[in-house]
C-alpha cells in the first residue's frame, strides 16, 4: 500500500491533525516518519503515490504537507497548485533536490510555506514543520474563536458543569476555552485568590478530550532541585536517598494536562527548566543524560500580574510568552455579583449534604443584600467558607445572618464595617478641603451607587441608620437629586484620585 499512517499515541475522541509526507522514495518516507515521530510531531501520514494525495485531502485535513517535486504521475509543482486550490490556508513545505532558483521562486509564488533542499538538515526541517504547524493551528483557532464568540450555545457544556455562574463574562470565557483547547498550546489563568483558577484548568483539560491525566502541582516554595525532581523525576542514585527511580509529574500527566499553580513564585533556575520543556518538549530526569519527549499541555495559574513581573525583569519574558499562548483572566466576585445567588444556592446544598442535613436551610431575603455589599477579598472560596460555617451552626428555622456579619467584621450595632470600600476623603496640601455639603453629597452618591440604590446597604456603608440616610436623601430631593449632586461633585484632587 502506498499510503501509510502512524497514528498518534495520544489520540482521543477528536484525532490530532496529521502531517502529510509526500515522496516517491520509500527510504525518504521512512526517515521522515521516524524523525517526525521522534520529535513528537504525530501522527504522520506517508504517501508514496502522488495520485493519492487529493483523495486523502478530501478525507482529512493535515496541519502541514511535506512535498517532493520530482515524482511520477503528478509532478510536485502541479500537486502544489491543486493542494492550494483545495485548501488555500494549508501550509506546504517543499522538500526537494531541485536546486533551481526559478523553481524555488515559482513554488513560493504558488503559496509554498518554505523550500528546503535535500539532504535537509534535521533541525531546519523540524523548525519549519513546527512553524507551519503553529501557523495552521492559529488560523483554525481564529476561525473557531469567531464562531464561538459570534455563535450561541456552548458546544461542550458538560465540561463546565462544575462551575456555577450566571455571568456573561464567565460564559464568554467558556467560549474562548472551547475555541483554544484543541491546539495543545499552553494556557495562562490569572485572577485573585479564590476565583476558581483550578476549576477552569480542569474544564480546559476536559475540553481537550485527551486520555491523559490532569495533574496539579503547586510550585510555590519549590527550590530548583525540588522543582526538577517533582516535575521530571529521577534515576536511582541521582542523589542521596534516591534508592529507587521515580517518574515525575510530567510523566504522570503524559498525553494529558499539567497544572502549575502559583507560577509567579517559580524560582529563576526552575524557570529555565520549564522554558525548555515548553520550547523543545523535552526533559531529563535527575541523574539521566537521556532526554525524554513530553506529550503534556501546561496550564499555569497565578494571582500576580505576571506580565508586569516579566516586563520588570522579575520573571523571564520568554517564558511568560510561552505560558501565555492562550490566556484568560478571571474577574473577582465583587465584579460579578450576579453569581452570588447561584453560588449561594450551590454552597447551601453542598453544606447541607456534607453535614447530613435533610435539606438546605431557608435563607432570609436580607442575606443577598448583605453579601452584595461585601468586597469578598477571598472571592468564591470566601463565600463558600461563610456558607459552610453558617450551615454548621444552624439549628432550625431561618438561616441566621449573625455568622455572615461576623465573617465580614460587622456587628448588629456597628454596621459601618463596610465603610472602607468608600473613597477616603483627603486632599493635597495647599488645596481647600471639601465643604460638608460637598462631602455629604459625594459619600451618599458613592454609597448608593455601590449599593445599587439599596438604602439599607448604603446606610451600613456610611455608618448611619436607614432612617438617617432617608432623611438626608429627602432633604436633597430624593435619590435622583442626590445622584445628580454627587455626580457633579468633583473631589478627585481632594481624594488623592487622578
Amino acid at each position: 500500500m502506498n499510503a501509510a499512517c502512524e497514528t498518534s499515541s495520544f489520540s482521543s475522541g477528536e484525532p490530532a491533525a496529521p502531517v502529510f509526507v509526500v515522496d516517491d522514495e520509500e527510504d525518504t518516507l521512512r526517515g521522515m516518519r521516524l524523525l517526525l515521530r521522534r520529535e513528537g510531531l504525530e501522527p504522520v501520514v506517508t504517501i508514496q503515490d502522488s495520485r493519492e494525495v487529493m483523495p486523502m485531502l478530501q478525507q482529512q485535513t493535515p496541519v502541514v504537507v511535506l512535498l517532493d517535486l520530482n515524482m511520477p504521475h503528478i509532478a510536485g509543482l502541479e500537486l502544489l497548485s491543486r493542494i492550494k486550490e483545495h485548501a488555500p490556508d494549508l501550509p506546504v513545505i517543499v522538500v526537494t533536490a531541485v536546486q533551481e532558483i526559478a523553481t524555488a521562486v515559482e513554488c513560493m509564488r504558488q503559496g509554498a510555506e518554505d523550500y528546503l533542499l535535500k539532504p535537509v538538515e534535521e533541525e531546519r526541517l523540524i523548525s519549519a514543520v513546527r512553524r507551519a504547524k503553529r501557523a495552521m493551528e492559529l488560523t483554525r483557532e481564529v476561525r473557531a474563536l469567531r464562531g464561538y464568540l459570534l455563535g450561541g450555545a456552548l458546544a461542550n457544556p458538560d465540561a463546565f458543569a462544575h462551575i456555577v455562574t450566571g455571568s456573561r463574562r464567565i460564559e464568554d470565557l467558556f467560549k474562548y476555552l472551547e475555541a483554544v483547547a484543541r491546539t495543545g498550546e499552553s494556557l495562562l489563568i490569572t485572577g485573585e485568590t479564590g476565583t476558581g483558577k483550578e476549576l477552569f484548568a480542569q474544564a480546559f483539560h476536559a475540553l481537550r478530550g485527551r486520555k491523559g491525566a490532569f495533574v496539579a502541582v503547586n510550585v510555590a516554595g519549590l527550590d530548583e532541585h525540588m522543582f526538577a525532581d517533582t516535575l521530571f523525576g529521577h534515576r536511582r542514585g541521582a542523589f542521596t536517598g534516591a534508592d529507587q527511580p521515580r517518574d515525575g509529574m510530567v510523566a504522570r500527566a503524559a498525553r494529558g494536562t499539567l497544572f502549575l499553580d502559583e507560577i509567579g513564585d517559580l524560582a529563576p533556575g526552575s524557570q529555565v527548566k520549564l522554558l525548555r520543556l515548553l520550547q523543545e518538549r523535552k526533559y531529563e530526569p535527575l541523574g539521566s543524560d537521556l532526554s525524554r519527549n513530553s506529550e503534556v499541555t501546561v496550564v499555569a495559574a497565578t494571582n500576580r500580574d505576571l506580565k508586569q513581573m516579566a516586563m520588570s525583569g522579575k520573571f523571564r519574558l520568554d517564558l511568560y510568552y510561552r505560558l501565555a499562548t492562550h490566556a484568560i483572566h478571571l474577574p473577582p466576585l465583587r465584579e460579578r455579583r450576579e453569581d452570588l445567588a447561584p453560588l449561594l444556592k450551590r454552597f447551601l446544598a453542598e453544606a447541607a449534604r456534607s453535614m447530613g442535613k435533610a435539606a438546605p436551610p431557608t435563607v432570609p431575603r436580607e442575606l443577598l443584600v448583605l453579601l452584595a455589599a461585601h468586597a469578598f477579598p477571598g472571592n468564591v472560596r470566601e463565600l463558600r467558607a461563610m456558607v459552610f460555617d453558617a450551615v454548621a451552626t444552624h439549628k432550625r428555622g431561618m438561616l441566621s445572618l449573625a455568622s455572615f456579619r461576623k465573617a465580614m467584621g460587622m456587628t448588629e450595632d456597628s454596621p459601618a464595617a463596610l465603610t472602607p470600600r468608600l473613597p477616603a476623603l483627603s486632599w493635597q496640601e495647599g488645596s481647600p478641603p471639601p465643604t460638608l455639603k460637598e462631602a455629604e453629597a459625594f459619600l451618599i452618591h458613592h454609597a448608593m451607587t455601590q449599593a445599587k440604590g439599596n438604602q439599607k446597604v448604603a446606610a451600613a456603608m456610611l455608618g448611619l441608620t436607614r432612617q438617617a440616610l432617608n432623611q438626608r436623601l429627602t432633604r436633597r430631593g430624593g435619590w435622583d437629586a442626590a445622584q445628580q449632586a454627587g455626580e457633579g461633585t468633583d473631589l478627585s484632587c481632594r481624594t488623592g484620585e487622578s
